[in-house]
């Protein structure tokens, strides 16, 4: 431990699993304490509190993709903690893979809700608590994609949130900036990371196309997200950090 987040509290949606975990392993490494957020995966929401330990974790079911969910979990944040300096917005799906004609406006409108409008209201409510706790000061990091750089023709809707967080960081950025609040709002944009979603049967051909000649594991995002959160990056803002081991060289 290099306590780089010492005295930091960090909200992270989707903390439980995946990269979501690997970038809360990193964070109470750190020092941080963390609340970690799910709405399926409670089991596994109670397993990293356990493995973290109830002094420096928290976990919270919540739907991202609604807005009194939020203030749930600033409300539980800040009654355990006192504080929230970082929000990660991690929580996100895939949806429904396929060609654009054949995607029904349910199955595109969960993914924006969950990945786009869900970071919106992430970004809304954490700015007004690190107004009211942290001198209105803190990091915003919204995980994206590498999909959303480069869109990924069976994957409309995806592509298109993560597009989306993408802009939608770079206005918040800027609009908090110009108006002298000290708050930094970066992205990250992992490419393939070895978690559970990975298709099995694709994993050979997946590497073969990384230059690095393997993929990713989740405390590799979780790194850039430590820098993120700490002062180190106090002149990173509005920026775009791809984590893709060379694909988008």
């Amino acid at each position: 431990m290099t306590d780089r987040l010492k005295g930091k509290v960090a909200i992270i949606t989707g903390g439980v699993a995946g990269i979501g975990l690997g970038i809360a392993n990193c964070y109470v490494r750190e020092g941080a304490k963390v609340v970690l957020t799910a709405n399926h995966n409670v089991d596994g929401g109670h397993a990293a509190v356990a493995k973290f330990g109830e002094d420096v974790s928290l976990f919270v079911q919540q739907d991202v993709a609604q807005e009194a969910d939020w203030q749930k979990v600033i409300d539980a944040t800040v009654a355990k903690f006192g504080r929230v300096d970082i929000l990660v917005n991690n929580a996100g799906i895939g949806g429904v893979n396929g060609a654009i004609e054949d995607l029904s406006l349910a199955d595109w409108q969960k993914v924006i809700d969950v990945n786009l409008t869900a970071n919106f209201l992430g970004e809304k409510a954490a700015i007004h608590a690190m107004k009211d706790t942290a001198d209105a000061k803190g990091s915003i990091i919204n995980v994206s994609s590498v999909a959303g750089l480069v869109g990924l023709p069976f994957a409309p809707a995806y592509s298109a949130s993560k597009g989306g967080t993408r802009l939608l960081t770079h206005a918040t950025a800027l609009n908090l900036a110009q108006r002298k609040i000290d708050i930094r709002v970066n992205s990250v944009h992992p490419g393939w990371i070895d978690t559970a979603i990975v298709p099995e049967a694709a994993r050979k051909q997946i590497i073969a196309g990384i230059p690095v000649g393997h993929m990713g594991e989740p405390e590799d995002i979780g790194e850039v997200c430590v820098y993120l959160g700490n002062d180190e990056s106090k002149f990173a803002n509005g920026a775009e950090f791809t984590v893709d081991g060379g694909q988008r060289a």
